[in-house]
């Protein structure tokens, strides 16, 4: 099982020279967001239309091996107090069941606000409203990654 709960544990399972992808898993879409080989900046990628878990869970193994990832983070929904709740439970099962298809190190983001953030920044940057629908959901999934990168730089500078 590669999935893990502490950033530094999946720091220390990283290839090196390998590119992350953040994922915000969204009822209805996956949001992809994907970093550079250094770790050093999130960049939005697409957005899946959910259907299934087999075809959501094809489609992001896909995109790491074109783009040759070294790992998966995902976007953990916790409720504004900390606490976990169905979505979180639903984020969990999705790590668990696509670690069975792959040996990439997968782990979590608190991603509380992330949404909140991507629209906010949308706005300034005078998105319309049909086009922040159809990314707002890879730009959150985009801060998620940015938030796991800033961290990753963290601990290997302490390190």
């Amino acid at each position: 099982m590669s999935v893990y709960e502490d950033i530094a544990e999946f720091a220390a399972a990283l290839p090196p020279m390998r590119a992350l992808a953040g994922l915000d898993l969204g009822e209805k879409t996956v949001g992809v967001a994907v970093s550079d080989r250094m770790l050093s900046v999130a960049t939005p990628l697409e957005t899946i239309r959910r259907k299934k878990f087999s075809l959501d869970a094809a489609r992001v193994l896909e995109i790491a091996a074109e783009r040759e990832l070294g790992g998966l983070i995902l976007g953990l929904p916790r409720n504004m107090d900390g606490t976990e709740g169905a979505r979180c439970q639903s984020t969990r099962a999705f790590a668990r069941n696509i670690s069975r298809m792959t040996d990439l190190p997968i782990t979590f983001w608190d991603e509380r606000l992330s949404t909140v953030a991507a629209e906010r920044a949308l706005l300034e940057a005078d998105t319309s409203r049909r086009r922040r629908a159809e990314v707002i959901d890879h730009v959150a999934a985009g801060y998620i990654l940015q938030g796991v990168l800033d961290r990753l730089r963290h601990i290997r500078g302490a390190a």
